[in-house]
């Protein structure tokens, strides 16, 4: 990172707490980020959808991204990161109360309107959260604090999907739709969707005292204002190399970990994978985020000891190694292989963001907006995917993830080396 001051400032008990409340922000969004793959399956069941129209799940949730991400900077800038932080999470609020209409309707598309006001907030929240969390302690150790505290994304990410499962797959699976037509299958589906509104209307109880607790402590940083920056102003930082080629592999990145994620249960409950039922799949989704988990942990040492784009570099090759073990094998074998690539995923967001963020000093918030923007991967990786599966079968569409990981090696290679003054990074 840069070695100019940030303007953030706070004495090192109220970082502490601070960083306290942050980590709290990572369990909360990713968490809620991966009930998505428990969605998935059933809105794909009672909707009776293919895997191409299914991840529109995705598509509406991270096109948020690319439309909420820099006006969520220009938000940083005028109000603060800790004022920014309690409108993203009241939006959050909006968002999983949303859930309780959509699924009275029992219409696919109101789940969709619902998702996409969500991963709003979330946006604004992570906008937020990835540039604070570097600003909060030494700019030597940055690579491994952001893993560190992406190591609670991966704590929500592995919680919540179990949950879900248990509460959504399992309470849910009673009939086959594809008995049923007409008024019976509208009436099954607005009342087998109701556990959905009630599971987030909890969500939403959580996330409106979270806001709370979150404004009462909205003067500990102390922040220096600045006008918010302008469109044109923001996206020249792509005129720096690195920081581009970062923006495009976080891109790749989100959209490979959110296709594999959210194929998953499917993939699972292929006779020639592991021939689980749903829930059951389901109930392995927490091993791939938990993967990531322990990875983060392990990562954060990690990345103390070696070069972030050598690590990063290595973990995406063994990605791509394990995504072809996967596609060419059958049996326990291609279900583990799959759901190891977790373990390696753990340290790619957190890296890929710091590498491409060093150098940015006073223009961090910025820079996560623009990054943000590029999490928009999520809905279009995805897709992509989805509709390869429908054409050549899931196992040959794991190419489109492994194509991504081979643009992330590149970066990791690219930015073995720190940054300096002398590769011009933006200020």
């Amino acid at each position: 990172m840069s070695s100019a001051e940030p303007d953030v400032a706070a004495p090192d008990a109220a970082q502490r707490s601070l960083r306290l409340f942050v980590f709290a922000l990572f369990f909360v969004f990713g968490g809620i980020t991966s009930l998505n793959d428990v969605l998935i399956p059933k809105l794909k069941e009672l909707f009776t959808l293919n895997y191409g129209q299914v991840m529109l799940v995705q598509s509406a949730f991270f096109a948020a991204y690319f439309l909420i991400s820099i006006p969520a900077a220009a938000i940083v800038t005028r109000v603060g990161y800790m004022r920014t932080a309690v409108i993203g999470l009241l939006t959050m609020t909006a968002g999983c109360l949303l859930f309780v209409p959509a699924s009275s309707s029992g219409q696919f598309v109101t789940f969709l309107g619902a998702l996409f006001v969500l991963a709003a907030g979330i946006t604004i929240v992570q906008v937020v959260a990835n540039p604070l969390i570097s600003m909060l302690g030494r700019p030597a150790t940055a690579h491994s604090r952001l893993t560190f505290a992406q190591a609670f994304n991966s704590l929500g990410t592995t919680i919540f999907p179990y949950v879900g499962s248990i509460l959504i797959l399992g309470s849910l699976a009673r009939f086959d739709t594809a008995t049923l037509t007409g008024r019976a299958l509208t009436v099954y589906r607005s009342q087998a969707t109701q556990v959905i509104g009630h599971t987030y209307l909890g969500l939403a109880t959580a996330l409106a005292v979270l806001a709370g607790l979150v404004w009462l402590f909205r003067n500990r940083l102390v922040e220096a204002r600045s006008e918010s920056p302008t469109l044109r102003h923001a996206l020249a930082l792509l005129h720096n190399l690195r920081f581009a080629y970062g923006t495009a592999c976080i891109f790749l990145y989100v959209g490979a970990e959110v296709a594999i994620g959210s194929l998953i249960v499917s993939y699972l409950m292929q006779s020639n994978v592991l021939g689980f039922d749903q829930q059951y799949a389901g109930k392995h989704v927490p091993l791939y985020w938990g993967g990531a988990m322990v990875g983060r942990f392990i990562g954060a040492y990690l990345l103390r000891v070696f070069s972030p784009g050598r690590v990063l570099a290595s973990a995406a090759a063994v990605v791509m190694a394990l995504l072809l073990v996967s596609a060419n094998t059958a049996g326990p074998v291609s279900g583990w292989s799959l759901l190891a690539i977790g373990l390696f995923n753990s340290i790619m967001f957190p890296t890929i963001f710091s590498l491409a963020c060093e150098g940015l000093g006073s223009r961090a918030a910025e820079g996560s907006g623009i990054i943000c923007v590029a999490i928009v991967g999520g809905a279009v990786v995805p897709l992509i995917t989805g509709f390869t599966a429908d054409l050549v079968g899931l196992k040959a569409a794991l190419i489109v993830p492994a194509l991504c990981y081979a643009g992330i090696a590149g970066f990791g290679i690219y930015a073995r080396r720190p940054w300096s003054d002398a590769n011009g990074g933006a200020r």
